[in-house]
């Protein structure tokens, strides 16, 4: 049989890395294929860097749209990345009949509802993998391995330079402007890391999982997104001392009102698989109703990781692309005439809706009374108690301060709730800094 034909957009890490897995696992992905599946034209700016990652024998162009336009490729990885020529590439090439694969998270977290849209309607397959946690096949598992679950909630570390960051700042006592700077010098963090640190990749990530798992539409703009850069190397220090560790979480959630969509630090305790995930690693952990929980981990980024992913999509598309486009594993795991629209059933929750547990941090006067006033403003606002640590003065300030930290934990609460009594604790005089909140997650 005639091998499949693919046109790569874009030969950086993440393009040279399928080329060369393509190349040197060919018999194998053949045997699972069913037929071969063969690169045959490349887009590239740089035509010379191309040539060279490709050799002589595959057609190199500087025109993404020359790939699109020949009549013999059948498949169009894109791996330019961003919302903009990306966005247009992608749809031109539905429009034209090819199927995509692509790892633009980004793109389909922003524009994914138009993409599948589009897709559908042309009959053709857009597969992204590779769009969340690299090498992991979360994707696959979600829509496919664990499609007999109600889905009940998702955590993930899903961004692999915070995770490097946050656990130097752990292992070293090493303050978050410190690690950054020697994330960078590693490679582990861009020149301008604003998507990582603050949260934005991971939001993208969970936003696609998010869809996939509860049927819903990909609705990135309702997530809430907050970042790892007002993080303190005390507050991991006292985290750990009370059992848990910290970690930069996009998590899933149905709730009662609706589905929890939202990427932040938080708590979580020592004993959990997922706390002891380190370095670049990711990792994520489902909660089904069958299949209780799972655990997937591995690399979430990086040349021949990611590669892996993106080669599975083809695959995939290769054993599916003359099935009857009506039985083919949709988009977004549900049937696209199921999927909730934004106002639906399932509405994605304000942050002031989701309830959950937290770690506070107070810099407070050291004198009688402080603790006292503190936790009335708790007990009056309805907020239960788990722990209280109190340190010494001189631990904190040095010899004869006048300041401590109260640290306190909290039993599960509404955030709009726990919004309010922030702002009167903070409003005290013996409140002496901003109050750090951090929300834990215990992951039972």
């Amino acid at each position: 049989m005639k091998p499949i034909q693919v046109g790569l957009l874009g030969i950086g890490t993440v393009g040279s890395g399928v080329f060369n897995v393509l190349a040197r696992n060919q018999d194998e992905i053949s045997r699972r294929a069913g037929r071969g599946i063969e690169i045959t034209m490349v887009a590239d700016l740089d035509v010379d860097r191309a040539r060279a990652a490709v050799g002589a024998d595959i057609q190199v162009v500087n025109d993404a749209r020359a790939i699109i336009a020949n009549p013999d490729i059948d498949i169009v990885i894109e791996l330019i990345g961003g919302y903009g020529i990306a966005r247009a590439l992608v749809l031109e090439a539905i429009a034209a009949g090819k199927h995509v694969v692509t790892a633009n998270k980004a793109l389909l977290a922003v524009h994914g509802t138009e993409i599948f849209a589009a897709a559908s309607a042309k009959g053709v397959m857009v597969a992204f993998e590779a769009a969340v946690a690299g090498g992991i096949p979360i994707i696959k598992a979600l829509r496919e391995g664990l499609t007999a679950n109600r889905i009940q909630w998702i955590a993930g570390i899903i961004n692999g330079t915070t995770n490097f960051i946050l656990s130097e700042m752990r292992s070293k006592g090493l303050d978050f402007d410190v690690v950054l700077k020697e994330a960078q010098r590693l490679g582990y963090a861009e020149a301008d890391p604003t998507f990582d640190i603050e949260g934005v990749d991971a939001a993208h990530k969970v936003t696609l999982m998010s869809a996939i798992a509860f049927g819903i539409p990909v609705q990135f703009d309702k997530a809430y997104v907050e970042g790892i850069t007002k993080l303190g190397a005390a507050d991991i220090k006292y985290a750990e001392q009370l059992g848990y560790r910290i970690k930069l979480l996009g998590i899933t959630k149905r709730a009662d009102k609706g589905i929890e969509l939202r990427v932040h630090p938080s708590l979580v305790p020592s004993k959990r698989l997922i706390a002891n995930v380190e370095g670049a690693m990711n990792a994520v952990v489902v909660q089904g109703d069958a299949v209780g929980t799972t655990l997937y981990y591995g690399k979430g980024a990086g040349s021949e990781p990611t590669a892996s992913a993106v080669i599975a999509d083809l695959v995939d598309i290769t054993r599916l692309a003359t099935a009857d486009p009506e039985h083919r594993v949709p988009h977004l795991a549900f049937q696209a005439n199921t999927l909730t629209d934004a106002m639906g059933t399932l509405p994605v929750l304000p942050m002031s809706e989701v309830v959950t547990s937290y770690y506070l941090r107070l810099r407070v006067a050291d004198q009688a009374g402080v603790l006292a006033k503190v936790t009335g403003l708790l007990a009056e606002a309805g907020v239960s108690i788990d722990a209280v640590l109190q340190r010494e003065a001189d631990e904190v300030g040095g010899e004869g301060s006048t300041q401590t930290d109260l640290i306190i934990l909290t039993h599960d609460t509404r955030e709009g709730t726990m919004d309010a009594v922030i702002a009167q604790m903070q409003a005290l005089p013996t409140v002496l800094a901003p109050i750090t909140r951090i929300r834990k997650e215990e992951l039972n």
